[in-house]
């Protein structure tokens, strides 16, 4: 009996994309077909992941990028906000992160913000590592690649996360918005803002007041 597979493959490199379908359909078993989607940033995405639900059909698996352009209405700022959204009107879909970013707490938030089912670091990965991990998550996930694991296991049971709205300030801080100007882009209090620049800043170990070192401090760590 024949399994068809709907997946969307989001990632703002063509040929890596080309790379990630060519591997799939290489490696896929002989009773799957797998019907793939393709977007390369955030507005795609979201044009896509809709219309499944318009028309009322699951996603079985996203492969999602982290590093995304944002959506042209700012809401969405990297693909870590794109799994954030699919979590919630997608619950049965499966996510595999793929991602530059080898950070040790960034790894350790994108699992506690996402859980996803399968997460590759980009340098890890091998045609054969992919195929493997597409076939893990269908069946038995999690799937994580070696450096993943290796954070995990050295990981410390710090509950401290960078929600959807702390990364959101970072991202406007990132494009020159006053933080007087934030309150138009949130729908939070300054007063709110302010207290969450300070978590921000406490997060990071950032000692001054100043914007720039925050954005800094995010940036060496991927959230910026």
């Amino acid at each position: 009996m024949i399994e068809k597979l709907r997946i969307l493959m989001i990632d703002d490199h063509p040929m890596i994309i080309e790379g990630y379908q060519n591997t799939l359909l290489f490696t896929k078993k002989q009773n799957q077909e797998l019907l793939i989607d393709i977007a390369n940033n955030c507005d795609q995405a979201i044009k896509l992941i809709d219309k499944a639900l318009e028309n009322n059909f699951n996603y079985n698996v996203l492969f999602v990028d982290i590093s995304l352009p944002p959506s042209t209405d700012g809401l969405m700022t990297s693909g870590e906000d794109i799994a954030v959204y699919v979590r919630k009107v997608l619950p049965e879909a499966k996510i595999i992160i793929l991602t530059m970013f080898n950070e040790s707490f960034r790894i350790h938030n994108i699992i506690k913000t996402i859980g996803p089912e399968g997460f590759l670091i980009k340098s890890d990965l091998t045609s054969s590592e992919l195929a493997s991990a597409f076939q893990a998550v269908l069946n038995n996930p999690p799937f994580y690649s070696g450096t993943v694991n290796s954070i995990m296991r050295k990981m410390s049971n710090s509950d401290v996360v960078i929600d959807e709205k702390n990364r959101k300030i970072l991202h406007l801080l990132s494009q020159g918005i006053k933080t007087k100007n934030l309150v138009s882009h949130l729908d939070i209090s300054l007063s709110a803002i302010e207290k969450r620049k300070k978590q921000l800043r406490e997060i990071f170990d950032v000692q001054d007041g100043e914007d720039e070192t925050l954005l800094n401090e995010a940036r060496k760590k991927g959230f910026v």
